[in-house]
Formats: structure tokens, C-alpha cells, sequence
């Protein structure tokens, strides 16, 4: 995802050169920064370019679980602070964003990257230095299996994709041919892909056809057209949120009425702005609800409302989610051995062996972690995206998936 229409792409290097202007590493938390004591911990996330808003989404909750968590006396009366670099939206960056990280930083742990994609070169660096890894945003198959150190609290697309198809079927029963898009230049999109198809057929759907585009893409008036002259009664895209939104509103503007099925891509609200009215219907599986009742995702989404003035999306949840991992393993580890005994590397080993063995009450659910470090969650969830009369605004329409 590289390129942008004129609109967007002043959107986003508005937003890129705030984020610069307010500084690229370091804590948002003065107090906890300026501690000697404070427990840094890496948020390796876009901060700029073409990603920089789904980066946003991660840094907003981690924001907050800083603030949230420190408020509650942090690891035991020791605060923690966080330490960001930007990743960018490659994989250099991402490398460059965990080197620093880990060796001028001397983080305990890292949170990130933003991209699938980024973490199958980035995660073995952690890897190789023994620093826990943990992807807030990554759902491609054989993330948690890079190495010991890498975990996820981002629930593997083979998960959660079904999902969405089976809630387009409710909603159609006479659903029976199926168009596929994905984004072949992207590991995630790669990835979803394949379950998606998996599951058409599983299904005993008829799979018409299957068509390639980039993330850089903006026009698939060719795509598009292929597809719809084949008739299906529904479409799954798995693409990021801008090439994404701009097939939608293609598809629909060439005519196709049928269900659209989007990935996980499609989980943030930035999606209402590049596809707009022509956005409305489509169908997204979830790992978050904002309305999951339990004391800390009321919490966090009270916190999120306040700050933000809009529900949490799915990436924000997730990030709070990943540094709540880090802060409650630190706090058990600090009760059986003081913490502060611990050379950095012995902290950085203990701290992922005990993030493995626990189970955590979090905004997605309880989850816990596989022997290789992928998320164990019971909750997922389907939302339709629902506009506003203005054709500007939306939001994520929670679906029965019972």
C-alpha cells in the first residue's frame, strides 16, 4: 500500500509530519520518562508513511494502557514507559526500528511491528538478541513460529476469516458463486487469501474467480470488471484499508450489488473515507468488540472515548491488550524474584517464559498463549459496516453470529 488518491495522499502526510514534529523514539508519558526506575518497554509501530494511520490505531491503545496501568502503580510501585520507533512501512524500516530497540534503547520487550509483512524480517532480530516480541497487528500464518521469543495477541487469520464468510451466507442463503481479490504483494493479505478460498470451497461454494492486485493499486477498474462479468453473489477482498476501500467503491460504482466480504484490513474506521457511501453493507470478522462486558474493556473503551471520541477499533484494543501482557507478566515475575536483581538479559528470558504460562483477563477476552507464543482467545465477532446519512461517517455494526 503505497500509493494514494490526491485526497488521501495529503491526508496521510499531514498525518505522517505530525507524528514527526512530535518526535519519533521516546516516552509520551513526561513523568514515567524521566525515571530512572521506569521499566522501558518498544512500541515499533508506522509512525510514517502510507501505514502511519494503521500504525495510529496501535500507538492510540498503547497510550492509553501506559496511562491506565501506571495509574494502578505500574510493575509494583516501578512505572513503566514506553519507547517508540518508527517501523515506517517496509520491512528496512521495521529491522532499523528493532535494532535501535533493543541496542541503544535496551527495552525489555517489544511491542510490534504494524505489518505482517514487516515481522517476518523484523521478529528474528528479537529472535536472535533474545527480546520477547509481542504483534499486536499481525495475523499471518507462521508468525509465532519465527522463534521462541515471538508472540502474538493478534488471533491467526485462519481464526477469524470464516467467520465472515459464514455471516454472508446467513444474511444470503442462495449465495453460491464467489469472487476473490487479494493483494499478492503483502504476506498477510497472501495469507488470508488462502483461508478465505479454503473456506469457499469448504463450503461447497463455487470459487468463479480469483484476482491479483497491489497494495500500490488504485485502479481495478480490469479486476473489477473481469469479476462482475462472471455474476457471483458475493466478493471477498483481502487488502489493506486504502487499495482495499477503492475496490469496493469500484466494484459498486461498475454496477456489482451482491454481499462483500472484506479481511481483516478492513478493521479500522480510516476505511469510511476511501470508499464512503459505497462502504455501506460490507461484512468484516472481528477478534474485539467494544461492548465485551468486563471491568477492563469498559475501562479501556471509557478511556478510548474520552481521548478519541469514537469506539475503539479492533488495532487499538489489541495493542492495549499486548502491553497489558507485558505489565501483568512483569508484575508476576517481580513477586516470585525481584525484578530489579535481574541483569538485562536474564529479565528479557524470564520475562517471556512467564508471559507464556499465564492466562490474562483483556479488552479481547481472556486469552493465553500456545508453547509457541500464538493467542489463545474465545471471543470473535462479525460487523457490518453501517454509514451515515452524510456518506462520510460509519461505524462497525455488530452482527449475530450464534
Amino acid at each position: 500500500m503505497k500509493k494514494y488518491l490526491t485526497h488521501q495522499t495529503a491526508l496521510l502526510f499531514t498525518c505522517s509530519m505530525l507524528l514527526v514534529a512530535c518526535g519519533k523514539s521516546g516516552s509520551n508519558d513526561a513523568n514515567s520518562a524521566n525515571n530512572p526506575n521506569a521499566i522501558p518497554i518498544g512500541i515499533a509501530f508506522a509512525q510514517t508513511s502510507n501505514v502511519a494511520l494503521l500504525g495510529q490505531e496501535g500507538t492510540d491503545g498503547v497510550k492509553i494502557a501506559e496511562k491506565y496501568f501506571n495509574n494502578k502503580g505500574g510493575i509494583n510501585g516501578r512505572p513503566i514507559k514506553l519507547v517508540y520507533q518508527d517501523t515506517s512501512g517496509d520491512e528496512v524500516g521495521a529491522i532499523n526500528a528493532f535494532q535501535t530497540l533493543i541496542s541503544k534503547d535496551k527495552v525489555v520487550g517489544i511491542i510490534g511491528p504494524t505489518l505482517s509483512q514487516q515481522a517476518f524480517s523484523a521478529d528474528p532480530v528479537a529472535e536472535r538478541n533474545q527480546v520477547p516480541v509481542i504483534g499486536a497487528s499481525n495475523t499471518a500464518k507462521g508468525i509465532p513460529e519465527i522463534g521462541d521469543y515471538v508472540a502474538r495477541v493478534s488471533s491467526s487469520v485462519a481464526v477469524v476469516a470464516p467467520y465472515s464468510v459464514k455471516a454472508a451466507l446467513k444474511q444470503n442463503p442462495k449465495i453460491k458463486r464467489v469472487a476473490v481479490f487479494y493483494a499478492q504483494n503483502d504476506a498477510f493479505n497472501k495469507s488470508e487469501t488462502e483461508i478465505f478460498q479454503k473456506t469457499v470451497k469448504n463450503l461447497g461454494l463455487d470459487l468463479v474467480t480469483v484476482q491479483k492486485f497491489q497494495t500500490t493499486d488504485t485502479d481495478f477498474q480490469a479486476q473489477a470488471s473481469d469479476a462482475i462479468n462472471l455474476k457471483p453473489d458475493l466478493v471477498i477482498i483481502s487488502g489493506l484499508a486504502v487499495d482495499g476501500g477503492n475496490l469496493v467503491k469500484q466494484l459498486r460504482e461498475l454496477g456489482y450489488k451482491g454481499i462483500i466480504v472484506g479481511g481483516n484490513g478492513f478493521n479500522t474506521s480510516h476505511i469510511f473515507s476511501v470508499c464512503r457511501a459505497l462502504c455501506d453493507g460490507v461484512i468484516v470478522a472481528q477478534a474485539y468488540s467494544p461492548v465485551y462486558p468486563s471491568e477492563i474493556n469498559t475501562a479501556f473503551r471509557k478511556a478510548y472515548l474520552e481521548q478519541y471520541h469514537r469506539e475503539p477499533p479492533q488495532v487499538s484494543a489489541q495493542a492495549f491488550t499486548a502491553l497489558q501482557v507485558y505489565v501483568e507478566a512483569l508484575q508476576s515475575l517481580d513477586k516470585k524474584n525481584n525484578i530489579n536483581k535481574f541483569k538485562l538479559p536474564q529479565l528479557r528470558a524470564e520475562l517471556n517464559k512467564e508471559l507464556l504460562t499465564k492466562n490474562f483477563q483483556t479488552p479481547l477476552g481472556e486469552i493465553a498463549f500456545t508453547p509457541v507464543g500464538d493467542v489463545i482467545q474465545k471471543e470473535f465477532y462479525v460487523a457490518q459496516l453501517k454509514m451515515e446519512p452524510n456518506g462520510i461517517n460509519g461505524k462497525f455494526s455488530f452482527l449475530s453470529i450464534k
